[in-house]
């Protein structure tokens, strides 16, 4: 009813614009007289003769004629044809029409208001004939009423959300927004309404805001027995009221998990069995516990809370599976204890009060049966120390180590020392008891501590390394008082010609590799050789060092340039040990402070120069550098030239440079040719290229020639086999495969040997003096076949 009414008044108001007539007003403006051109015509500004206001236009037009917007008339018009209305603006000419007759004004097709609301024109009246405006240009609008032709259409086609499981009626989920395109001023064509059309009875929305919120208690949303919702909300404009149009989206709505429930083991009881060897902290099994909640709200914690096997293992929770692992916390021992009983509790990590008690927590019994093991033997102490003098004799016991077989057989166990720990086997062991002995001389300022390994194996096991066990020995050498003190170094000082009696000259001090227990305590004295007529005396300052001083006044360096004083170094341990060190003094000539001035030619190379033995040392190194120049100089002068091929046999797979360009025509010893003659010609004497010949080169045995008649086409694999005989036979040959090329093309053919060398079958002497008839280009060719027979066969 209430459209009915909407849509009469709007058709009311669009006949009653339509029929009003653009009346010109009656009051008339005052003109003004302007002087002009030479007619004096008057120019009056008159009043506009039309007042327009705003046309409406109905959008989505069906109808199959131009749909009639208005018309439009001045007062200029008096009907008689002479006025003609011109339309200008949007769409003019093509959306809008207008008569220019009548003045009415037509759209030509049908418009959309939410493409456009509204179109500016201007119209103005002319003469028809001259085209002079008879009125000025007047603008206007043409409003489009909307019409609902637009449904509803929301933000987005889905929508995702979520709400914690066991949430209260009411809870706020999201909100859904849509949006209507039609005129939101004019009717209910853009008035939304929202409805739910899938998804009751968990959720409702709110009908003005598009609000949705849980519809039922916490007990029915329940995420373990259902997740996932999809719910279908509806926008219906004209206030949802009936004939609107409809648009939908469709809302996934998850329930979120909170921790309300607790962990449950899936048995009550566990049973695992470990070997007793398991090392600590080794897994002896897993156990589980089911949680119906996910993500941080099904962490749990496995907790030993009971059981004779509460300080012998422990459980930790492996957080990626949510597992409890089950550990060794201390060694087992099946001839101890065979097996345990445990109990375990499991809870959440995270629970929470609203929807759990925090006692909430399962639990379950775990039986650990303990399986017996070979083991090997077992040392009494993880490590052993044992002390020994230095001065023991050989076969000495410093001390035993003991190990027994903690198996219930009792297994007898050998010892053995590791010798990888005794390379120099100082040490013994006996193999029966354990006790260790010395086996070679000790030396404390040598190695003060050895640390060796023994080894104790079951005697049933003795080839198994698995079933043996090692202990660290660690022997301590005691020390005794075996080595004398010395001096601390070579000592060598100056005393001055005009020194005085009672003057100190320098101060020494000892040294001793033994170690008493007292510490150290040295006496220094003159030895008896010093003594007699000493020039100088030992004053001991009882702080193991002492002092050396003139008893006279007075030295000759002309008459003795050097003084040697012996002094005695004893230790004050038992046995007393001592020995004597020799103190080097020079006289030098001083000034009146003491400062040397000059001294001996000894002392001064001594103290100035270098000492002998660094001078023979650069004099090696030169000598050692002049002998690699003069071998490199001779390397670089040697050259060893390569011979020529000088056998037939003798060919390999070699290049051979020769930098040389020969000597032209007159050269006839540049090469032998005798290795391109008949093959049957062989030197007696063959010397190999390849190799070093021996001092004493043994011939080679004698050739043999084998005589193949010309016309019985003998095998070219007999020559051959022939030569490799010769060749195995040579000790002159190669102890390697070489390449011997023959060329030798049988003496059986009979065109004979294609070779212009050796095609003629006899042996015998060649006359080649013919040649030198046919002028003296041949005269040396003649020469050089004729003359040099003598030398091939050589």
């Amino acid at each position: 009813m209430r459209t009915w009414i909407v849509l009469l008044l709007w058709a009311c108001a669009h006949q009653s614009v339509n029929a009003v007539a653009l009346s010109r007003g009656p009051v008339r403006r005052k003109t003004k007289e302007i002087e002009g051109r030479q007619d004096k015509d008057l120019l009056r500004r008159s009043k506009r003769g039309w007042m327009w206001k705003q046309f409406f236009l109905q959008e989505e037009y069906t109808g199959t004629d131009h749909q009639y917007i208005g018309k439009l008339h001045s007062d200029m018009d008096r009907g008689d044809g002479t006025v003609m209305y011109v339309l200008a603006g949007e769409g003019a000419g093509t959306i809008f029409v207008i008569d220019a007759t009548s003045g009415d004004l037509h759209a030509t097709r049908s418009l959309d208001r939410e493409e456009k609301p509204y179109y500016a024109l201007r119209a103005q009246a002319v003469n028809k004939k001259t085209g002079v405006p008879l009125e000025p240009e007047t603008e206007f609008i043409v409003k489009l009423h909307d019409i609902n032709d637009n449904e509803p259409k929301f933000d987005k086609e889905i929508y995702t959300a979520s709400v914690p499981e066991r949430s209260h009626i009411g809870t706020y989920v999201t909100q859904v927004t849509a949006q209507d395109a039609d005129d939101e001023m004019f009717g209910y064509s853009a008035k939304l309404a929202y409805s739910i059309s899938q998804g009751h009875p968990y959720f409702s929305v709110e009908p003005n805001t598009g609000i949705i919120r849980t519809a039922l208690g916490p007990s029915d949303m329940d995420r373990e027995q259902r997740e996932h919702y999809q719910v279908v909300i509806e926008a219906k404009d004209m206030a949802g009221q009936k004939g609107g149009l409809t648009g939908s989206t469709t809302v996934n709505i998850s329930l979120t998990d909170v921790n309300d429930n607790p962990p449950r083991f899936t048995q009550s009881i566990y049973q695992f069995s470990v070997p007793e060897l398991t090392k600590v902290g080794a897994s002896v099994g897993r156990i589980r516990a089911v949680d119906d909640d996910v993500d941080r709200n099904a962490e749990m914690d496995y907790t030993v809370v009971g059981g004779d096997g509460l300080d012998v293992f422990d459980i930790n929770t492996d957080r990626n599976t949510q597992e409890g692992i089950l550990s060794v916390k201390k060694p087992l021992d099946y001839e101890k204890k065979k097996s345990y009983t445990l109990q375990i509790q499991v809870q959440n990590t995270h629970p929470d009060p609203r929807f759990l008690s925090m006692d909430a927590k399962d639990m379950a019994t775990v039986r650990v049966s303990v399986e017996d093991v070979d083991e090997p033997p077992q040392f009494e102490k993880i490590s052993y120390i044992l002390e020994v003098k230095e001065d023991a004799v050989v076969g000495t016991v410093l001390g035993s180590v003991s190990a027994v077989d903690p198996d219930i057989r009792r297994s007898p166990v050998k010892y053995s020392i590791d010798r990888h720990t005794d390379v120099d086997r100082i040490f013994g062991v006996y193999a029966g008891n354990g006790s260790i002995f010395l086996q070679r001389p000790l030396d404390r300022e040598e190695f003060a501590w050895h640390n060796i390994s023994v080894i104790a194996t079951e005697f049933r096991h003795l080839d198994n390394p698995e079933q043996t066990s090692r202990v660290p020995v660690y022997i301590r050498v005691l020390d005794v008082n075996d080595n004398p003190p010395m001096l601390a170094s070579f000592y060598e000082t100056f005393v001055c010609e005009n020194a005085k009696a009672g003057q100190k000259i320098q101060t020494i001090s000892a040294v001793d590799p033994d170690e008493p227990v007292g510490g150290h305590r040295f006496l220094f004295t003159l030895a008896p050789e010093s003594s007699v007529r000493a020039n100088f005396s030992v004053r001991d300052n009882g702080d193991n060092t002492a002092g050396i001083f003139t008893r006279r006044s007075g030295f000759g360096r002309m008459h003795k340039s050097t003084h040697l004083v012996a002094v005695v170094i004893s230790d004050g341990d038992i046995p007393m040990r001592s020995s004597t060190g020799t103190l080097t003094i020079r006289v030098c000539t001083c000034d009146r402070d003491g400062n040397m001035e000059m001294c001996n030619a000894e002392a001064l190379s001594s103290s100035a120069g270098l000492s002998t033995g660094a001078l023979v040392a650069i004099l090696l190194c030169i000598l050692i550098l002049l002998l690699i120049v003069v071998l490199f100089a001779a390397l670089k002068r040697q050259k060893k030239k390569e011979p020529l091929i000088i056998s037939k046999e003798d060919v390999r797979d070699n290049v051979v440079s020769y930098n040389d360009e020969g000597g032209g025509e007159e050269d006839t010893q540049a090469f032998d040719i005798g290795a391109l003659r008949h093959p049957e010609v062989m030197e007696e004497s063959k010397l190999r290229r390849d190799i070093l010949p021996s001092e004493t080169l043994y011939p080679p045995p004698p050739l043999r020639r084998t005589v193949v008649a010309s016309r019985e086409n003998a095998d070219v694999r007999d020559f051959i086999n022939q030569r490799v005989q010769e060749n195995d036979g040579n000790p002159t040959a190669p102890p390697y495969d070489s390449l011997a090329t023959y060329a030798y093309e049988g003496n059986g053919s009979v065109a004979e040997s294609l070779s212009s060398l050796g095609s003629i079958s006899s042996e015998g002497e060649q006359d080649y003096n013919y040649l030198s008839e046919w002028g003296p280009r041949f005269r040396k060719l003649a020469d050089m076949y004729g003359g040099e027979d003598s030398d091939w066969d050589s």
